[in-house]
């Protein structure tokens, strides 16, 4: 990795993490205890500029970042890694494979599927344990409003990254900050072996719990 695309890594990671601090509200009155942040907006466009390796590595600075100065555990890492890998390196790996405007759109509606479907197998695991309540409380009472959040979530994602993609790509490029085309395809193997460590990471954390 070069010096200039280490550093505009982090000075994205942590415009992400600013917006994520400064820009976080719940949109869904049902699951309040769900915000909304932005960051997710610039994951996504490292992962269409550099490839999907890259949004694994902000979203990793990113997650502790917010854990450093809001507080947290491994639980709260490992979930927001999840919410936004499943979407930002579907949506790259996509656009890396079919490098059009369509292909950005597939991977984008595809990465916020896999999103919706990943947040709502991990909530029904997690959020029982999380904050106390039976299972069938979350079901009955939640799992609605949960599907509704990362609908909203992943849709107004979209919304913003078809707008801002283009001119921060061109930015980037008219500074030479930009890799070329073949990089992007570097690190599947990586994603896959990232992707296992923090499934095997949160089980174990559940076992021993």
């Amino acid at each position: 990795m070069s010096t200039q695309k280490i550093t505009t890594i982090g000075i994205f990671s942590a415009l992400a993490t600013i917006l994520a601090l400064f820009i976080n509200f719940p949109i869904v009155p049902a699951v309040s205890f769900l915000t909304y942040e932005p960051k997710d907006v610039l994951v996504v466009i490292i992962g269409f500029i550099y490839g999907p390796l890259y949004s694994i590595v902000m979203s990793g600075i990113c997650s502790v970042l917010e854990i450093f100065f809001r507080g947290g555990n491994i639980v709260d890492v490992i979930m927001n890694m999840l919410s936004t890998c499943t979407f930002a390196c579907l949506a790259a790996y996509i656009y890396t494979k079919i490098h059009t405007k369509k292909g950005a759109m597939i991977g984008l509606v595809a990465g916020a599927v896999l999103g919706i479907i990943t947040m709502l197998i991990w909530n029904y695991i997690v959020t029982p344990g999380y904050y106390g309540m039976p299972r069938e409380v979350l079901v009955q009472l939640y799992m609605p409003g949960i599907a509704l959040f990362n609908v909203l979530k992943y849709a107004i994602n979209t919304i913003i990254i078809i707008f801002l993609y283009k001119p921060l790509s061109n930015f980037l490029k008219n500074r030479h900050l930009t890799g070329k085309n073949g990089e992007k395809a570097q690190g599947q193997q990586l994603i896959v072996l990232a992707v296992l460590v923090i499934i095997l990471t949160a089980v174990a954390y559940f076992a021993i719990v």
